[in-house]
């Protein structure tokens, strides 16, 4: 399908009923751990048609790879918005072609690595308390 002709996604339902289950887990299994450890200053949003995390600014973003423009073709991104700008002191994130987006590709639920997640998501709502709105 083209990405120009891909419908917008308007809600998480419509998301999830467009993923494969594999892809549907890990997203699900991302969104908690992230909704788990933003403040409630920070929203949640579909953005892009993929989930969208954000405070004063872009902090995370879910993007499976059943969603165009992604980049990826297989599995699930979740990447910071400001991933370069986080010291990221486990070396987890990859660097690719976007300058500012920092992220990792999971293809199994069983590769999510909790721990350094959430290290990375206080890293990046501190980052983000320090923006100007």
């Amino acid at each position: 399908m083209k990405s120009r002709s891909f419908p917008k996604i308007k809600s998480l339902t419509e998301l999830y009923e467009r993923l494969p289950e594999e892809e549907r887990i890990m997203v699900d299994v991302l969104r908690q751990i992230i909704l788990e450890n933003l403040p409630d200053h920070c929203k949640e949003k579909i953005s892009y048609n993929v989930p969208y995390f954000y405070g004063k600014k872009g902090i995370c973003i879910i993007w499976p790879s059943a969603i165009p423009r992604g980049g990826i073709k297989e599995g699930v991104l979740f990447g910071f918005w400001q991933g370069y700008l986080l010291k990221d002191e486990d070396q987890y994130l990859i660097h690719g072609s976007n300058r500012k987006i920092y992220y990792q590709i999971y293809k199994s639920v069983e590769e999510i690595d909790e721990s350094k997640i959430v290290k990375l998501i206080k890293e990046a709502v501190l980052l983000d308390r320090s923006f100007k709105k």
